[in-house]
């Protein structure tokens, strides 16, 4: 048998050490830019006066650095709720627009409890007297 000791090639070990220092160095400064510039960060209006629904997001710096969703109500065909429990739990309200567009309402980050999803979901499907959906997409 061959010695498979013999056809491994040496490696310096502060080479890779310094490699994985300046990936780690990498993505903590997008980790921390994305925090100052507050990357997904937003708000939504449901204003009933002008018979509107605007979904504001801040993306990345640039020529797209505003995302401004401005629909009107008659559009929206309902509101859907996605319960996704295991190690990874997502819990989101959706917002479906006529195509089937689904536009996500919560905010990424800890999952809100199911008592408060539910009632920012019937919250809204009331004030905008829609039907309000509990399930997954394709169901």
């Amino acid at each position: 048998m061959y010695n498979l000791a013999y056809f491994h090639s040496f490696f310096p070990q502060g080479l890779v050490m310094s490699f994985y220092g300046v990936l780690g160095f990498i993505f903590s400064n997008y980790l921390w830019l994305t925090i100052i510039w507050s990357i997904g960060g937003g708000f939504n209006e449901f204003n009933k006066n002008k018979n509107i629904i605007r979904i504001f997001r801040w993306g990345f710096p640039g020529k797209n650095r505003k995302i401004d969703l401005i629909y009107n109500i008659s559009d929206v065909k309902a509101i859907r709720v996605e319960f996704i429990e295991g190690l990874n739990p997502k819990r989101t309200i959706y917002l479906i627009i006529k195509g089937n567009k689904e536009i996500p309402l919560t905010r990424i980050g800890q999952p809100l409890s199911l008592e408060e999803i539910e009632t920012q979901a019937a919250d809204i499907a009331k004030f905008l007297k829609i039907d309000l959906i509990f399930g997954t997409k394709g169901l």
